[in-house]
């Protein structure tokens, strides 16, 4: 889903990030988590998300409606869902820049988590198999500020804005806060029909495959249709687009702001189709057909990723880690918020192998600030030492993977990422789980290997 929005660690000896990542603005709200029973099976599942909003003149604010079908897979009764309204931690809570109005389906109750989640309580519980909808309004505001949710002059950028089913668990529901350091984001792969009425100026990237028709006077109705992925994200602007397609058949979109060049934009479309084809051969083949890469060098990150769907600097370092995450988070899932090393690691590992960069005696360069630093760490941790979040999670996690691959060999290193992305496919990736995949490959007892990189779970 992901950046980790901290940046990508740039390929280099040093292990130093491409730029800094910004230190986390103060989460006032602690983590919350609504305990259930101890039901491992994540749920609602299959969400189908549809989803018809119309624009302004600039492309900054966008009102509608948006709804999701929902299937309980758990054994345990599901008596509430939990709506993530991600991108209401840009605002100041009670006002804020979404807002869910008119609830159908259920009964809203109070937001909660700075104003990020919102319960609504089902009309009866769902039993295992069972399925609901839940409907409502809805209205965004974009902010000022070049970000994954904000705007630079006439570009808007609409990452996350959109209300996302959370996710329940053996933990219980998951309503961790937002981190601005990297990403507190988990959801589980869904089915995307939106529908943005825009001006006919504006273009509109986005998640998902797009067509376009005509609407009222100076207007476009543009629908994108994005199957099996975690999050939905799109661009609003007058943005000069190139277009290509890879050898392995994947069409990309680059998209610019006004002051970055056509040989700029012509040379990340050629690290884009390389990237994907290079990813995919290693992962394995990419599913959604299409990819859109958005370019502004006023990020204050390197990149940003969504389904399908990237926000990226002029550089072609963070653009190929980017789309790493479409098969490290995308694909690949995993709870970010409690175990970013899951794609950020592996992203940077597999820009890593893009780039012919074998980490060799990397590990030799890492220096623990504490006995407490750990490359599992969750983002609880890493906004309170966010310093160090990037050299861990991105250096010392991509670091882990190259040693892991000393261990096993090329080739065991090459079966086991290739069929953990192939069995872990639209799934849920955990640290345990890909421990064992790993042991399952060697006689060597790696007990120890984990111990020495400090990878816990």
């Amino acid at each position: 889903m992901r950046t980790k929005i901290a940046i990508v660690a740039a390929v280099v000896a040093a292990m130093a990030p491409l730029t800094a990542a910004r230190a986390a603005s103060p989460v006032s709200v602690a983590t919350t988590t609504h305990q259930a029973a101890a039901d491992p099976t994540r749920t609602p599942a299959s969400p189908s998300y549809t989803v018809s909003l119309t624009g302004n003149a600039t492309g900054g604010t966008w009102t509608g409606h948006e709804s999701v079908s929902f299937t309980n897979a758990a054994a345990t009764p599901l008596t509430e869902v939990y709506l993530r309204l991600w991108d209401n931690y840009h605002g100041s809570c009670p006002s804020t820049p979404v807002t869910v109005t008119n609830v159908t389906g259920g009964t809203a109750g109070a937001l909660e988590v700075g104003c990020t989640a919102l319960k609504i309580t089902l009309p009866a519980p769902l039993a295992q198999g069972a399925s609901g909808t839940v409907g409502f309004d809805l209205s965004i505001v974009v902010p000022s500020g070049a970000d994954r949710f904000g705007h630079d002059g006439s570009y808007y950028f609409l990452g996350n804005a959109l209300p996302v089913l959370a996710v329940r668990d053996a933990s219980g529901w998951h309503l961790d806060p937002y981190t601005n350091n990297g990403e507190s984001f988990y959801s589980l792969a869904s089915d995307w029909t939106v529908t943005l009425d825009h001006p006919t100026s504006l273009k509109v990237p986005a998640t998902g495959t797009s067509t376009d028709r005509a609407g009222t006077s100076g207007r476009t109705v543009t629908t994108a249709t994005a199957a099996k992925v975690r999050d939905f994200a799109w661009a609003a602007g007058p943005f000069a687009v190139t277009s290509g397609t890879s050898p392995g058949g994947v069409k990309v979109n680059v998209y610019r702001v006004s002051g970055i060049s056509s040989t700029s934009a012509t040379s990340m479309l050629n690290t884009a189709t390389a990237a994907l084809d290079a990813h995919a051969q290693r992962f394995g083949a990419y599913p959604y057909g299409e990819a859109d890469v958005v370019l502004d060098n006023n990020f204050w990150f390197g990149g940003m990723e969504y389904p399908g769907f990237v926000l990226d600097l002029v550089s072609s370092t963070a653009l190929a880690h980017e789309l790493a995450h479409q098969w490290w988070y995308g694909i690949v899932g995993d709870d970010e918020y409690n175990s970013p090393w899951l794609d950020e690691s592996f992203a940077d590992y597999a820009t890593d192998l893009y780039q012919g960069n074998t980490g060799s005696g990397c590990w030799n360069s890492v220096s623990w600030a504490s006995s407490a630093e750990k490359i599992t760490n969750s983002m609880a941790y890493w906004d309170a030492h966010s310093g160090r979040y990037s050299t861990v999670v991105y250096g010392y996690g991509r670091c882990a993977l190259h040693d892991l691959s000393r261990v096993l060999g090329t080739t065991a290193m090459t079966k086991l990422t290739h069929d953990y992305a192939q069995s872990h496919w639209y799934g849920v990736s955990t640290t345990a789980e890909f421990k064992a995949a790993a042991q399952s490959l060697t006689t060597t007892d790696l007990t120890s290997f984990w111990t020495q990189h400090r990878i816990d779970g």
